[in-house]
């Protein structure tokens, strides 16, 4: 079995390693208990507020630029958070102090910065934990054990929230529609919602007598949880059935026919029955810690894909293991995990934690953004809450400046369940746009009818230009052309980095300009010119005669 898997990661690997597909979550978990990704900076006056703001805004600068398309923000650390909560504190790791108001609202700051950049922010939750003693002891009247003593248990040194309680059941689902109602999240993802480790001897005998019903105690704690799971999806679901509800099982479901899970599985050692959920439709999406490698991570991604039950299955990879301090594991790990998950049809990869990504850890970064993540990718259309694109924009206008600008126009969408509709705009050198190629994504996020599109570099530059709008769920509309190809034109003149003109009488310049018409290059006059010093780009070509006089002639593509 070892050998065969290895063959066939050899040759898919080699074969298939930087395919771009244009729908794929690529997702990082910012972890903030303790700082550990965010925030490094303390909010404690105004200026450690603005330096917090410049910390994050700087973080997702860089996943933008990276293609990103999701954060995962970690928003209840261990019974506190990171917003201000009418049912838990402030996180300490906010202000250095537990409980201390940071003076403005992160989860607020941290969602309008998500999505001015096209990125979509999830609420990660983290579920049964509540912290340690010392977490506990900060939080003091705040803290859920000493509101809610009764849905609480002590166990090794922590405190969890009971699973088998009825009552916490109710409590997390204050939270989440706390969140949900207040805050336009793209979705809730749920961290620990499970039994803790070594749950064996988890002290909950009495919620057993009490509630037990019968069953057996293996059955009745994976009843538990995912009768938790239940609840919360439709709590949040009766409020905004576009959030996504996702949560981050143990990486491995159970034993499989190809290879043990060595007794750390989700569904018998803390009772997740994680693949139930996707059966039943109670998670729009997992992302299950696949934080392992060589054979304790292949076969356990397939067996997640082909019990995927039509919903999205997102592995998390532990990137923190490429570092000297935990596994060191080689950069070619990691790139055989993102292969894999690409070829047998996974549905994006998340990355844990977001700190190893800034830090370029093995060169890990340089790989994703330069191969992988070379061009942008777009979240997947949840088309089992609704399948009706939007209708197509229409009445397009297109203007171009000269101080480097294209400004484009048309009139608003309309989506079937009345809510707000987004756009994007795609960019080609042919006709017609293929909008399945993501080279040809230029934004992906624009949340009125016009754009103005800054073109800073002239290779930015493409020939033709469309818009499509998307609705909350991700459906997209058919392209509405911003400028149809027609015999119009201007031709192109190049041939590669060889410019041709014919011969016309009284020539004596060749003037090549930006889109926007700036000059770039002037050449004296010849039927054929080398151009090799030309960036890649269009650009427009004019000839200049003996009196001065401009005639456009073409244009080049590179």
């Amino acid at each position: 079995m070892k050998q065969i898997l290895s063959l066939f990661l050899l040759v898919f690997v080699c074969g298939t390693l930087f395919a771009q597909p244009k729908y794929e979550i690529r997702a990082s978990w910012i972890t903030t208990l303790g700082g550990m990704d965010w925030p490094r900076q303390k909010a404690r006056n105004a200026a450690g507020i603005q330096r917090q703001k410049e910390e994050l805004r700087t973080i997702l600068d860089r996943l933008k630029a990276g293609n990103f398309n999701t954060v995962l923000l970690q928003t209840r650390l261990r019974g506190d958070m990171i917003y201000p909560s009418a049912i838990e504190g402030f996180a300490e790791a906010l202000t250095g102090s537990e409980g201390r108001n940071p003076g403005y609202d992160p989860l607020a700051f941290a969602i309008e910065e998500c999505h001015k950049r096209g990125m979509e922010l999830h609420a990660w939750i983290v579920t049964i934990p509540v912290g340690n003693d010392r977490q506990v002891s900060l939080m003091g009247r705040n803290s859920v054990v000493r509101k809610q003593r009764t849905i609480c248990k002590h166990y090794q040194g922590s405190w969890y929230l009971d699973p088998g309680n009825p009552g916490t059941k109710d409590y997390l689902s204050r939270i989440v529609k706390e969140i949900v109602s207040r805050y336009d999240v793209d979705g809730i993802h749920f961290d620990y919602i499970r039994y803790p480790e070594n749950a064996r001897k988890f002290p909950d005998s009495d919620t057993f007598r009490k509630y037990g019903n019968g069953k057996s105690l293996q059955q009745w704690r994976r009843d538990n949880v995912t009768a938790i799971v239940r609840q919360l999806y439709h709590d949040i679901k009766a409020i905004k059935p576009w959030v996504k509800v996702s949560s981050s099982p143990i990486g491995k479901y159970d034993d499989t026919n190809r290879y043990p899970s060595r007794g750390w599985n989700a569904l018998n050692a803390v009772y997740q029955d994680a693949q139930q959920w996707l059966r039943e439709g109670i998670h729009d999406a997992l992302f299950p810690m696949m934080y392992f490698k060589d054979n304790q991570f292949y076969p356990f991604a397939l067996d997640w894909e082909e019990n995927r039950a039509g919903r999205w299955v997102v592995p998390g990879l532990g990137i923190y293991f490429l570092s000297p301090a935990e596994g060191n594991w080689p950069l070619s790990e990691v790139v055989r995990q993102i292969s894999f998950t690409r070829e047998i049809g996974l549905d994006g990869q998340a990355y844990f934690r977001n700190r190893f990504l800034m830090d370029n850890t093995k060169r890990l970064w340089e790989e994703l953004t330069e191969d992988f993540y070379a061009y942008p990718a777009l979240v997947p259309p949840m088309t089992w809450m609704d399948n009706v694109p939007p209708s197509v924009p229409t009445h397009p206008t297109m203007d171009v400046s000269h101080r480097g600008e294209m400004t484009f126009g048309w009139s608003a969408s309309v989506d079937n369940q009345s809510l707000p509709v987004t756009y994007r705009l795609y960019a080609s050198d042919t006709h017609p746009i293929d909008t399945n190629d993501p080279h040809c994504l230029v934004e992906t996020n624009i949340r009125e009818p016009h754009y103005i599109y800054k073109l800073e570099l002239p290779w930015m530059q493409r020939r033709y230009y469309g818009v499509t709008a998307v609705d909350r769920f991700g459906n997209e509309s058919e392209l509405l052309e911003l400028n149809a190809a027609s015999d119009a034109d201007l031709p192109l003149l190049n041939d590669g980095n060889t410019l041709k003109i014919p011969a016309t009488d009284g020539v004596q310049y060749i003037s090549i300009l930006t889109p926007v018409g700036i000059e770039v290059l002037r050449l004296a006059y010849a039927p054929s010119t080398h151009i090799d010093q030309l960036p890649a780009g269009y650009y427009l070509v004019r000839t200049i005669d003996k009196d001065g006089r401009e005639t456009s002639v073409g244009a080049i593509l590179k």
